[in-house]
């Protein structure tokens, strides 16, 4: 929203009509004191805005780090060693012994 000179002149000159040139310092101060509120707002918000742009960014990075970490916790060998050891608990057949049960192919 640009305003021209020409523009600025007559909300000028409409202000002193309307409310007398005694009055226009106050009013003067009253508009500087609300644009300096409305800029500090518009940061306010543009921080916030900011930081939870940011925020996301932040938990996609734990995200990652927690999965490197799980690949480097991953040990496929210990897996290899439970699945050993559990092999290593069945019972055993001796092949040289007849007494064992099932079929025979001879």
């Amino acid at each position: 929203m640009e305003l021209s000179f020409g523009e600025m002149l007559m909300i000028a000159l409409a202000i002193i009509v309307l409310f007398g040139p005694d009055k226009l310092p106050e009013i003067a101060r009253g508009l500087g004191q609300g644009v300096r509120k409305m800029r500090g707002a518009v940061d306010d918000i543009k921080t916030e805005i900011m930081k939870e742009a940011d925020n996301p960014v932040a938990e996609i990075k734990k995200e990652i780090d927690k999965v490197k970490q799980s690949v480097q916790d991953y040990n496929p060998v210990n897996d290899l060693k439970k699945t050993v050891s559990l092999e290593e608990d069945k019972p055993k057949v001796d092949p040289l012994n007849d007494e064992h049960e099932g079929p025979v192919s001879r």
